[in-house]
């Protein structure tokens, strides 16, 4: 997905929120755009953005919040008491194994577990709206250090 895409649908919600346009969220959005693959936590955004003196970790918070409120990030906890944030607005569902040694994640797309949990939420008369799925052991690396 293009970063106008994105900077687009921010705007769309800004204007449906009447709230005023400002350079600083297109900067925190372009930062989480550029690292999306790193699902970066709040202060790591601010770590990218605070070259720029008008912006402060409590700008990059608010942001942040603004984003999710417009479905454009989730905010991700993987097990640890810091909160990731990831692009969700353009992006194809994902689920994550996590490791619990060295925090890694891997981003994992299987169209047989999708199914089965449609199927799942169907045998119980179960409105699906949502869900996530996040499994937690070692990876490779941590495994071979054991």
């Amino acid at each position: 997905m293009k970063f106008a895409k994105l900077k687009n649908q921010l705007d769309l919600c800004i204007d449906q929120k009447n709230l005023r346009h400002s350079e600083q969220r297109y900067i925190i959005l372009k930062a989480l755009w550029e690292e999306s693959d790193k699902h970066l936590s709040a202060e790591e955004i601010y770590d990218r953005v605070k070259q720029d003196e008008d912006i402060g970790i409590a700008t990059v918070y608010r942001a942040l919040k603004l984003f999710k409120s417009c479905n454009i990030c989730k905010e991700l906890r993987f097990n640890q008491n810091v909160s990731r944030y990831e692009i969700k607005y353009g992006t194809e569902h994902h689920d994550h194994l996590i490791c619990v040694n060295c925090g890694k994640y891997i981003e994992v797309v299987d169209s047989k577990i999708e199914a089965l949990q449609e199927q799942i939420a169907e045998n119980h008369d179960f409105l699906l709206q949502n869900h996530k799925m996040e499994l937690y052991g070692l990876c490779k690396k941590c495994q071979q250090e054991m």
